[in-house]
């Protein structure tokens, strides 16, 4: 087996292991079993996911001692709300799910967020495991703890700090997706390095194509050094009440477009590359952000096939999305500002107003 990359999710008594490498579908077993203590085990998944792995984990999870079955939900961002969470708990308490039943997330970001909802709201929170298939995943929604759903009037609205106990990025599984999947994960990982880390940035500037198709000398470093950032940030500010609201650069304007796409024709990704890029290009003209910065936004995203321009829906349509957004303190919209590549962002509730969407 080729190199498995070690981070630490630092927590206290929540802290947990992010493995990054090959074949870890295989063992994934003998690690839930060493790492959690529990006796059943339920996947979750999306069809495609499922029929192409869904085998393998269940075989290792069985091959470990655990009684373990297969609960398939509808794909795409739509599926992620209350209505399937309710169906999930109708199908773990008929299996017999109790505190000592783990949950498995195999898949993309909202296989995540939906299992990890459910596991910390069944029974009062009963463990779970992330298997990231996806990019993005890999890099920022299966590490931190944020679980939720979506509401009609916004991303994300219903939700809860639950951390798994182990994250699995077996990077094989990226050799599947589709190239604009791909794309959509790269986004998060441009977000981290604008935020972060400007030698990260530059590592994207100079290898966007290679990395596209997945280099396998340049990959694995790539997501293990996203993921450190991400494991850095939520260490320091678990719960978003100060440094980790630097992750939500773009993400402001990546909801509201998210919202009125209504879950269905864009990637969470695409939505986040038109955010950063908007917010960078206001930022410069209200002369918050060094000049130049949307520019170099603008042409990485571009190189990885993302999208950059925002969706020609009516301005009073925007603002009516904006209102919604779960970050608003005090009736103020706040927006994650750049002051420049790496150099350290800021909660600027000046950003937009009525008159400047658009």
């Amino acid at each position: 087996m080729s190199r498995i990359r070690r981070v630490r999710v630092d927590l206290d008594e929540r802290s947990y292991p992010v493995l990054i490498g090959s074949r870890l579908l295989d063992s994934v077993g003998d690690r839930i079993v060493r790492g959690t203590g529990a006796r059943q085990a339920v996947v979750v998944t999306v069809p495609p996911v499922g029929r192409r792995y869904g085998s393998r984990v269940l075989r290792a999870l069985r091959g470990a001692g655990l009684r373990a079955s297969r609960i398939d939900v509808p794909d795409g961002d739509a599926t992620k709300n209350l209505r399937q969470v309710a169906r999930l708990y109708d199908a773990l308490l008929e299996r017999g799910a109790d505190r000592e039943t783990l949950l498995v997330a195999l898949g993309g970001g909202m296989v995540g967020d939906l299992t990890g909802f459910t596991a910390a709201t069944l029974l009062r929170g009963i463990p779970f495991v992330q298997l990231p298939t996806t990019v993005l995943a890999m890099v920022d929604s299966s590490v931190g703890g944020k679980t939720g759903v979506n509401l009609p009037q916004g991303k994300n609205l219903v939700g809860s700090f639950h951390q798994p106990s182990l994250v699995c990025a077996d990077v094989d599984t990226l050799g599947t997706l589709p190239g604009r999947q791909r794309a959509a994960g790269f986004a998060e990982v441009i977000k981290k390095a604008a935020i972060w880390d400007a030698a990260l940035f530059a590592r994207l500037e100079r290898s966007a194509e290679a990395l596209m198709d997945l280099d396998p000398a340049l990959l694995p470093a790539v997501i293990e050094r996203a993921v450190r950032i991400k494991a850095e940030v939520v260490s320091r500010d678990e719960r978003e009440q100060g440094v980790r609201m630097l992750l939500n650069f773009g993400h402001t304007m990546a909801h509201a477009v998210e919202s009125l796409c209504r879950y269905r024709g864009l990637l969470h990704g695409e939505a986040v590359a038109m955010g950063m890029v908007y917010a960078a290009r206001r930022a410069e003209e209200l002369g918050l952000t060094r000049v130049g910065t949307s520019t170099r936004l603008a042409e990485l995203c571009g190189r990885f096939g993302l999208p950059t321009e925002l969706p020609g829906f009516e301005r009073s349509a925007y603002l009516d999305a904006l209102e919604v957004d779960k970050k608003k303190r005090d009736s103020r919209i706040r927006f994650v500002v750049l002051e420049e590549i790496e150099v350290f962002a800021a909660i600027d509730p000046r950003l937009f107003t009525a008159r400047e969407i658009g």
